[in-house]
């Protein structure tokens, strides 16, 4: 029995219709006459949903018992003994409970492939697990329950199920994702219109990756070489001129004129290393084509018009951008270009486009460089050439009688591979030793020095010329091929370490190791000292071996001014490399500046900040503290005043002044206090497991009586979170709510388990804060808008997210749907993992969905 087929329904978002569309295409099926069951579907009561079951034979769930709970799970066993044709398997990337068979339900779903069971299954987006971290910056929550990318790669269909975020919305309004007293949450926290079409273009990017893979398959799998223009993909050749700019910004136009266009710049060299790109100028054309949204690729070939057309067509292209040739007209005689060449092969399926730049015919060049030195086996080498080759040669010749012109070109031949190898000295070594040969074999009288004919003469004399000068040129050439090796090798390293330079980028530990890694040594350090009698001290290091403490210990060592050196183990290095390793220390210091720069400026804006909290401390101290000592001075003075008869209402009443005056001063001092521990970072928090229900009603003493609507189920999980710390944070937001919440509307306080998490929600029908705003207020000494005198000191939301963090929760505002403000006190669930929900509360959902257990509520 062969594997099982898998198809997926893929969405962005809940409530986008994969399960109403798996069990549409299973009704389908079943007319058609396949055996289909439902292995486990969840509908989550959307009636729509629901309704179509009906009809579909359903596998009984099995029954699990986890932490004095009844949870149901896909009963694996019992769909493997009933065998159907296909299964529908609601929820991939859903966690098990433990105690069940498999960890995870694609695990399950592996097993009924496996026995050739075909599966039809769901899954969003955010449930990948590569795209686990772009789905948090998004939503700002992060996804417990994931399925490896390759298992659904694997699928032999995805479809997708799409819906308009503004679609979406409409139907969570009417009721037909979540009950309604989850909708306004849902609509203001996840489902925002950014965060779906944020979701909503991964899920079109990642299925249209995924038709590409199909697509180039195919291709390959049927040999298609001719190009297929699905979409505008457009090459960019390269030459390393500057020219490559305007080349890139015209591509990218092109691009932008089809829908997915996509652009692919390529620089092709030479597999001999002969080249004028400049490694500068490249990076600079690699960095443009990446902002640009393209890629960079580098391709070695010989046959530079060739090269580009197979990259073309290799990766399915549909035009191609050149520059305008920058030849002479006299060097068109040589050939007729790389442009021409690309046009006249191209085909009628792949357009050439080109674009004119101020390079045009301006010509182009080779660097020129001095003092390469051969490898020490091709000398070797070359002197076996240069000194056995005459003798073999001879001895071959003394059996064979090709004549005298004959010998002469053969011993030149030896004479160039005696050059090719090892350079000129083993090349005139080989002249000289074979012109002697030619004496006293081949020309007469043989077998002795001296030269009958002057003819002879004349034409060893041509001989010794000939192949000097052609030993030359080999040479030459030789040595300028490594040349122009070592010299792209330099320019590299010099144009990486410029780049840095102007970006920033590269800490002094990383250019350290990178320096040991470019000159293959033990270890590298920069050394530096504070004058000529101090003691030298590493300012920083990278690699292994002994460490040093004087440039004299190392093998190699560069100064740097003064009083630094760039110090190096492993072995000496040439004096040609010294070049390098200069610009390399340099950087270094220049990194070293950088940090302590960067270290300097981090402690002036701490100094900065201290100042700034400082002087706003005073101003409070000066303003609000001084408002209800002067009350209670005057209630106070009132009271012990015999010229005044008070009648008992009148001493109640500055007796309550009093004690509303205290109860001020003491809330100031206390969020004071508070802020003070937290700039000097002396909170720390004591950490132990406690019910949410048990401490967020104990912040709620200070608020006045009616003004506040509780909303905190008995059954969410308990969190980790310093007891003290949580109440005193819920308490001042609160109080904040509570002041800016118009009379009549009380404050609601909901609390809900979302993954790991379990989130806290204060919302209030006040004024609102708009977004510019909302990072704002957490700052100290921060009040919104038109708060009354009195209203404090603005310390409250930075005490309250403060503390927050430091439990390792986390503090947001949020908009209230129909006005208000909401604020969001996420907070650490008790254990590593989610712990599993029954069903209709399943966590692959997104948060403030189905995982909302229904809430008991009383007004305070």
């Amino acid at each position: 029995m062969g594997r099982g087929k898998l198809r997926i329904y893929l969405g962005a978002a809940p409530g986008v219709g994969k399960t109403y569309a798996m069990l549409a295409e299973a009704h389908r099926r079943v007319e058609r006459g396949t055996d289909c069951v439902v292995a486990y579907v969840e509908h989550y009561d959307r009636p729509r949903t629901e309704v179509m079951l009906h009809g579909l034979e359903l596998v009984p769930r099995k029954r699990l018992e986890y932490r004095e709970a009844v949870f149901t799970e896909m009963d694996v066993d019992a769909v493997l003994r009933r065998a159907p044709a296909v299964a529908l398997v609601d929820e991939l990337a859903h966690t098990n409970v433990p105690g069940s068979r498999n960890a995870k339900r694609w695990q399950d779903v592996e097993e009924l492939l496996a026995a050739g069971i075909d599966v039809i299954s769901t899954v969003n987006i955010q449930h990948l697990e590569s795209l686990g971290d772009v789905v948090e910056s998004i939503t700002g929550v992060r996804q417990q329950e994931t399925v490896p990318d390759e298992v659904v790669r694997r699928a032999d269909q995805i479809e997708l199920v799409d819906m308009s975020p503004e679609a979406l919305r409409r139907r969570m309004a009417h009721g037909n994702i979540y009950q309604p007293d989850k909708v306004d949450a849902a609509l203001s926290n996840y489902f925002r219109p950014g965060n779906l079409t944020a979701l909503r273009e991964l899920a079109l990017l990642w299925v249209a990756d995924r038709v590409d893979e199909y697509l180039n398959a195919y291709r390959s799998e049927h040999r298609v070489s001719k190009i297929w223009g699905s979409r505008e993909r457009i090459v960019v050749g390269l030459t390393g001129g500057p020219e490559g700019r305007t080349l890139i910004r015209r591509a990218s136009r092109l691009a932008e004129k089809g829908a997915g266009g996509e652009v692919l710049a390529v620089y092709i060299s030479r597999s001999d290393g002969l080249t004028s790109a400049s490694p500068k100028e490249l990076a600079v054309q690699r960095t443009l084509v990446e902002d640009l949204g393209g890629t960079f690729h580098h391709v070695v070939g010989d046959d530079i018009p060739a090269a580009l057309l197979d990259f073309a067509r290799g990766v399915n292209a549909t035009q191609i951008v050149l520059g305008s040739s920058r030849r002479k007209a006299w060097q068109y005689v040589l050939g007729p270009g790389v442009g021409a060449t690309v046009a006249r092969e191209s085909g009628p399926d792949l357009d050439v486009h080109i674009v004119t730049h101020e390079e045009a015919a301006k010509g182009r060049g080779l660097p020129v460089a001095r003092g390469a030195r051969l490898g020490r086996a091709r000398i070797i080498s070359g002197w076996l050439v240069g000194l056995g080759g005459p003798v073999a040669l001879a001895v071959l010749l003394n059996a064979v009688d090709v004549g005298l012109a004959n010998d002469m070109l053969l011993f030149l031949a030896v004479t160039v591979a005696a050059a090719l190898l090892g350079g000129l000295l083993p090349a005139l070594a080989s002249v000289a030793f074979g012109s002697l040969l030619l004496n006293y074999y081949y020309t007469p009288p043989l077998h002795q020095w001296t030269i009958a004919d002057p003819k002879n003469i004349v034409a060893i004399a041509i001989f010794l010329c000939v192949a000097v000068s052609v030993a030359s040129v080999v040479d030459l050439a030789a040595r300028r091929t490594h040349q122009a090796a070592r010299l792209r090798a330099e320019s590299e390293i010099l144009s990486f370490l410029a780049g840095n330079v102007l970006r920033g980028e590269t800490s002094l530990e990383e250019l350290l190791e990178r320096v040991r890694e470019t000159f293959a040594m033990e270890s590298a350090a920069l050394l530096e000292r504070a004058g000529d009698v101090e003691p030298w001290t590493c300012a920083g290091r990278a690699g292994f071996g002994r460490p040093l403490e004087r440039p004299e210990d190392a093998d190699v060592d560069m100064p740097v001014g003064d009083h630094m050196a760039l110090a190096l183990t492993g072995r000496v290095l040439p004096a040609e490399d010294r070049r390098v390793l200069a610009a390399f220390a340099a950087q270094a210091a220049i990194a070293l500046d950088r940090r302590r720069l960067q270290e300097e400026a981090d402690q002036a804006r701490a100094l900065a900040e201290g100042n700034r909290i400082r002087t706003a401390l005073l101003a409070a101290v000066s303003h609000d503290l001084r408002t209800p000592l002067a009350g209670i001075k005057a209630a106070v003075s009132s009271l012990r005043s015999d010229d005044v008869a008070w009648s008992e209402e009148d001493r109640a009443e500055l007796l309550e002044g009093i004690e509303e005056g205290a109860d001020r001063l003491d809330h100031l001092v206390g969020n004071l206090l508070d802020m003070s521990r937290l700039q000097t970072g002396t909170v720390t928090p004591i950490i132990r497991e406690i019910d949410v229900d048990e401490v967020v009603p104990m912040a709620l003493g200070g608020v006045p009586e009616d003004s506040v609507e509780l909303d905190i189920p008995e059954t969410l999980p308990i969190v980790e979170v310093d007891p003290g710390l949580l109440e005193r944070s819920v308490a001042n937001l609160v109080e904040n709510a509570v002041k800016y919440s118009p009379r009549g509307r009380p404050v609601l306080v909901s609390a809900s388990a979302i993954a790991d998490r379990v989130e806290v929600r204060i919302v209030d029908r006040g004024p609102g804060v708009p977004d510019e705003a909302k990072d704002r207020i957490f700052e100290p000494f921060q009040r919104y808008g038109d708060a009354p005198r009195g209203a404090g000191v603005g310390l409250g939301l930075a005490v309250a997210r403060g503390f927050a963090e430091a439990m390792g929760g986390t503090l947001n505002a949020e908009d209230t749907p129909g006005g208000g403000l909401t604020m969001v006190l996420s907070l650490r669930a008790a254990g590593a993992r989610p712990e599993p929900l029954p069903a209709g509360e399943h966590t692959a959902e997104p948060p403030v969905g189905e995982d909302i257990a229904e809430p008991e509520r009383q007004t305070l």
